[in-house]
């Protein structure tokens, strides 16, 4: 009997205002926030679809999502002859939906009509702001395998992580039969399992015995209407949706093992990104076999004069000069001046160069070019793109404040990381 062809979507959930990312967000929507140098985050889920043979996606957001519209139309382009292609579907207001989207489910719930013509049988749907590598292949075949309603990817966690996430009660053969958000206490060690029946070693299953929802499911189409009109107050999958599936229908785990984070928050999506500068980053974007794929910009090979540079990443288009920089990320088109030392932070370069002109300009009125500056210290920080540091500039924060920002805007500081603004200016000799 030959095997049945599935029709398969996915959608890539762009999420809410990205409160917790802010000031990243406040000009882009969270899946547009710059990554690795030259990447955005929402690169990720769109490279692996594309490296899974999943190759119709709709990316859903509301927030600031000029940037993210103009990268997915310059970067996404399938062939006439494919049937692929990665759309954006904004937030919009109807005359049965006249609210934004409220949550996880409700934003699927508004673009079902959206869906329904494409006649698809199932639906893969994935988070915006998570960085890791999968072959969603595999996770379907295990979907169609068990012929589950839905399909949840969970991913084994020791104990203090456990109690930050949705967990899941798994049953020896993978269905799913309890989901509790972010439990504590007795009601976490409720939760717990025995995950080497899942494949990890007894050591491993020891050591992580609970199960975290990674926030990726497979849905039956039909199932998710039918669960997403049964209750038009059920505003988002975790909370409300997952668990009604489970006490109607039949749901499975997938077990995944690799790295994955949740890049959400700044200390997060900073630590992230510094990993990748090491000997063997925890994220490899080095894997032929896999690769992420961005915008192709066609930038000149960066140029280092007299410059110290370890464990760094040094993106395309760069000019530096006489710099030195310890385990940093430096993005694209960046310009560094004579003296400057970056360490452990992250600068995301510039969306374009300035002329000789412009630059003559700025030099002329004391106002700081776009890049780094003479002699600027920056430790332990984020720079936004297009962002001006005057020459002298130290942003160290020596005194090692947790939470401000700068009157101004020009700068912010959260869980101790500076991050200077979006089009910022900070002027010569200023001190954070």
């Amino acid at each position: 009997m030959a095997e049945k062809k599935h029709s398969i979507l996915a959608v890539i959930l762009g999420g809410g205002a990205g409160t917790r990312l802010y000031p990243l967000t406040l000009m882009r929507s969270k899946p547009a926030v710059p990554l690795g140098g030259k990447y955005r985050l929402v690169d990720i889920p769109i490279s692996n679809c594309i490296n899974s043979d999943v190759l119709r996606m709709f990316v859903l957001t509301q927030h600031n999502s000029a940037s993210l519209n103009r990268h997915i139309a310059t970067t996404y382009r399938f062939s006439q002859f494919s049937n692929g292609f990665v759309e954006i579907l904004a937030a919009e207001q109807t005359p049965h939906n006249p609210q934004w989207f409220q949550g996880t489910a409700d934003a699927v719930r508004q673009v079902l009509p959206h869906m329904s013509d494409w006649g698809i049988d199932t639906l893969l749907i994935l988070s915006g702001d998570h960085l890791y590598r999968m072959d969603y292949r595999k996770f379907l075949a295990r979907h169609f395998e068990t012929d589950a309603d839905v399909t949840v990817s969970v991913i084994p966690f020791p104990r203090e992580a456990a109690e930050e996430f949705g967990l899941l009660k798994a049953e020896a053969d993978g269905r799913i039969v309890e989901f509790r958000e972010k439990p504590k206490g007795e009601a976490l060690e409720e939760m717990r399992v025995d995950t080497s029946a899942f494949g990890l070693s007894a050591e491993e299953a020891e050591r992580r015995p609970f199960l975290a929802s990674m926030g990726i499911y497979v849905f039956k189409y039909d199932k998710l209407v039918k669960l997403l009109s049964h209750n038009e107050s059920w505003v988002d999958f975790g909370r409300e949706v997952i668990p009604a599936a489970i006490r109607s229908g039949h749901v499975q785990s997938f077990l995944f093992d690799g790295y994955w984070e949740d890049i959400g928050t700044i200390s997060a999506f900073h630590a992230a990104n510094l990993d990748m500068t090491s000997t063997l980053p925890k994220f490899n974007f080095f894997d032929t076999d896999a690769p992420i794929y961005t915008r192709a910009r066609y930038l000149p090979p960066s140029k280092m004069n007299n410059c110290e540079v370890n464990n760094s990443i040094i993106s395309d288009g760069c000019i530096l000069n006489r710099a030195v920089i310890n385990r940093s990320l430096i993005g694209l088109r960046t310009r560094i001046d004579f003296g400057a030392h970056i360490e452990d932070s992250y600068l995301m370069g510039a969306d374009f160069y300035q002329s000789l002109e412009e630059l003559d300009s700025d030099s002329q009125s004391g106002k700081p070019h776009i890049g780094i500056g003479e002699g600027a210290v920056i430790r332990n920080a984020i720079v936004d793109k297009n962002a001006r540091i005057g020459a002298g500039v130290r942003l160290v924060n020596e005194s090692g404040v947790r939470d401000a920002e700068a009157p101004d805007g020009s700068f912010y500081i959260r869980d101790r990381i500076i991050i200077v603004a979006k089009n910022a200016t900070i002027a010569d000799g200023t001190v954070v």
